[in-house]
């Protein structure tokens, strides 16, 4: 599609959930994500801040490019074994900008994995708020 600059990418709306899909949990994205809160790379906004703070197609597009895929999944909490793991598609529950966790992602994952029945992925959110809110004290 015009304007996607990467092979593989396609255009989603965002954010993209499915009941029934093969979503799993992200292991790696999870220690990433557990470890940048530890290192205090956080931004503890509130949930409605997200829809502001998740990155932009293009802002997707120039991470993949410069930093590959593997990269980009450390950002999501979901992954579709079942995709190609070189397209947006593979991946789903982000919780961050890139370069931080964003408490907002977090909690709008969390509610995104409750409502799709995604219950591993919800119970490890739910446990990264935690962190994230036991760190800011």
């Amino acid at each position: 599609m015009a304007g996607d600059g990467v092979k593989g990418f396609r255009r989603r709306s965002r954010p993209f959930y499915r009941v029934g899909m093969a979503i799993e949990l992200n292991r790696p994205a999870l220690k990433q994500a557990r470890s940048l809160v530890r290192d205090g790379k956080v931004v503890r906004d509130e949930r409605d801040a997200w829809s502001e703070a998740a990155p932009s197609t293009e802002q997707e597009n120039r991470f993949i490019e410069k930093n590959g895929w593997t990269e980009y999944s450390h950002w999501h909490l979901g992954i579709d074994k079942s995709e190609n793991p070189e397209t947006k598609q593979a991946y789903s529950f982000p919780i961050g900008d890139f370069r931080t966790v964003h408490r907002s992602g977090v909690i709008s994952a969390e509610s995104r994995a409750g409502q799709y029945d995604h219950t591993e992925i919800r119970d490890e959110l739910r446990k990264l708020l935690e962190l994230i809110d036991a760190a800011e004290g």
